[in-house]
């Protein structure tokens, strides 16, 4: 099958990661794989297969007003119907809500079945009104809409047709165990680690305060935390507005989160809201304990509370500072934790996804007129 992958990036990001994920593997098997950028190909952060022919548009041009973005949008509509048309593909598969109008509308009229994707939940990650009106009337044109949790079943249905609407979970990436060693050692000290884009939905904030709280009790333990975005500067000042900026780490992007994570005893995710996350699945795949926010989607997918990590109402700083001390105090109760997370390799496993994915290429598949 010809396969053409539509995202607004290949930058550092959970979606982006696993859309690269996908385009490698569908390489892999033979498909004819073409996978489309809005922006350039230089701002690609994760590998792709040299058998997938790569395609970046550098149409991702900041505007100033309304009818530059109008502008702007059109030529990405022109670039993007451009590339879609002449790559020859049996199916189109989009990352990414606005992305996700732009590919609707720019396969107007082509003889192509579509497959549209969101990932984050919806009714919280913020959209204009403008183009929450456009997805609400473009998204009835796709040929199926990719969801990645059950709770976000009732929104899709309410805008496309149930029988289109399709849960598929992120795979996790197989990176390893830690050694029963790891996960036990260090009693006096350790280390706290997240990742994720330095955004109020990644309540980073949240993290900082209940960091806070348990660091006069755990002065030898420090916070790690991975990743990059606009909220770096507020999460300084916030540190050492709590006196904790000893303690705690801004590293900035990485590539190798695994090696973060082997060097770390818990890791915490505390979003407000989430998709599905990549991080908190990479972290329990190498047998890390977690605790997690359980917020709409996501979380809850992967964690069972008390059995293979610890579940804490999002926004709820004192909840997620008791949650913190319980696992910094008890090194047998993160090992506990740590040995039934692994657990989520199997349950999220790249061969289980891509079948899902395949079956449904498969269920919208043009007839054969030969």
């Amino acid at each position: 099958m010809r396969l053409t992958l539509v995202i607004s990036a290949l930058s550092a990001g959970g979606a982006e990661r696993v859309l690269s994920s996908l385009a490698n593997e569908w390489a892999d098997r033979d498909h004819a794989v073409t996978l489309i950028t809005l922006g350039p190909v230089r701002m690609d952060w994760y590998p792709v297969d040299p058998r997938v022919r790569r395609i970046g548009l550098d149409v991702l041009i900041a505007s100033v007003n309304v009818w530059q973005a109008l502008r702007h949008n059109v030529q990405r509509l022109q670039k993007l119907r451009r590339a879609i048309r002449e790559s020859h593909s049996d199916a189109v598969i989009s990352f990414g809500d606005t992305t996700n109008v732009l590919t609707i509308l720019a396969t107007i009229g082509l003889d192509i079945r579509l497959i549209v994707s969101e990932r984050v939940d919806p009714r919280q990650h913020p959209l204009s009104p403008s183009w929450r009106g456009l997805r609400a009337i473009s998204y009835r044109r796709a040929d199926g809409l990719v969801i990645q949790t059950e709770s976000l079943r009732s929104w899709a249905e309410g805008i496309i047709r149930k029988e289109r609407v399709h849960v598929i979970p992120n795979p996790v990436r197989t990176v390893g165990s830690l050694a029963p060693s790891d996960r036990t050692r260090s009693l006096k000290g350790g280390r706290v680690v997240a990742v994720g884009r330095l955004t109020r939905q990644k309540g980073f904030d949240l993290l900082l305060e209940a960091f806070a709280q348990c660091h006069h009790r755990y002065a030898q333990w420090t916070l790690r935390i991975l990743g990059e975005g606009e909220e770096r500067d507020a999460l300084e000042f916030q540190a050492s507005r709590l006196k904790i900026t000893d303690a705690v780490e801004l590293i900035g992007v990485v590539k190798d989160h695994e090696t973060h994570l082997r060097s770390s005893h818990l890791y915490v995710l505390a979003s407000r809201y989430e998709g599905f996350p990549n991080s908190l699945l990479e972290a329990m795949a190498m047998g890390l304990a977690v605790i997690a926010t359980d917020c709409p989607t996501g979380p809850a997918d992967i964690v069972v509370h008390n059995e293979n990590g610890l579940l804490v109402p999002p926004n709820n700083v004192a909840a997620l500072a008791s949650a913190m001390d319980r696992l910094m105090a008890d090194s047998e109760e993160r090992q506990r934790l740590g040995v039934r997370a692994g657990e989520v390799v199997e349950r999220f496993s790249l061969n289980k996804v891509m079948t899902v994915w395949d079956s449904l290429l498969a269920g919208i598949a043009r007839p054969s007129h030969a």
